[in-house]
């Protein structure tokens, strides 16, 4: 696993590579292919998330939803990666820190997506596994959480493997696909990784 660029650039910004991926920023030359993506895992991704805009997949929103990124990233509050296969390139899906607290926190949220092409190949576990060395030795976080519905199996799964706790139950948490939704709440702390890496 290595850093590429790890100071954040305002065009390129971290390139966090290992385990045949790369986690790089988003930028606007994306969207013919994150475009693609979206729409043809639509079906997969609603239910597991906020209800689509009826301009979701238009160029205008998602070069608004890339300055956004930019804009957190140079604002130390957050930052996205598309996910891409290290030899093709391609596409595969995104993940993000939101809500980065500094201060006494020192913590942030993970998201992730995966483009229903490329679910139950472990992309997203491996995806996890190579931005957790970069969150907590590069942003130097104390703390990273994470929320699954009781159903997504899937994703409860990725966190999981990757050393998450589940720490409690937090009723109607977040508005999925337009219903306030249960949800699961998971923790990783500094201290877990470092264990984890001694043990090994």
């Amino acid at each position: 696993m290595s850093f590429l660029g790890t100071g954040f650039a305002a065009e390129t910004g971290p390139h966090i590579q290992g385990k045949g991926l790369i986690l790089r920023p988003f930028s606007v030359s994306d969207y013919s292919e994150w475009v693609k993506l979206r729409t043809v895992s639509r079906e997969h991704l609603v239910p597991w998330e906020p209800a689509w805009a009826k301009n979701e997949l238009t160029l205008a929103s998602f070069r608004r939803r890339v300055r956004h990124y930019k804009r957190e990233a140079r604002e130390d509050l957050g930052y996205a990666f598309t996910i891409v296969e290290a030899l093709s390139h391609e596409m595969l899906g995104g993940v993000t820190l939101s809500n980065l607290r500094r201060g006494v926190s020192q913590s942030a949220s993970l998201g992730y997506w995966t483009g229903s092409p490329h679910v139950r190949k472990g992309v997203m576990s491996r995806a996890v596994s190579i931005l957790l060395p970069y969150v907590f030795k590069e942003l130097c976080l104390h703390r990273l959480e994470a929320a699954s519905m009781p159903s997504n199996s899937a994703s409860i799964k990725v966190l999981e493997k990757n050393g998450f706790v589940r720490e409690g139950f937090a009723r109607r948490l977040l508005k999925i696909n337009g219903v306030w939704e249960d949800h699961l709440l998971f923790g990783l702390i500094a201290d877990d990784v470092e264990l984890s890496e001694t043990k090994t």
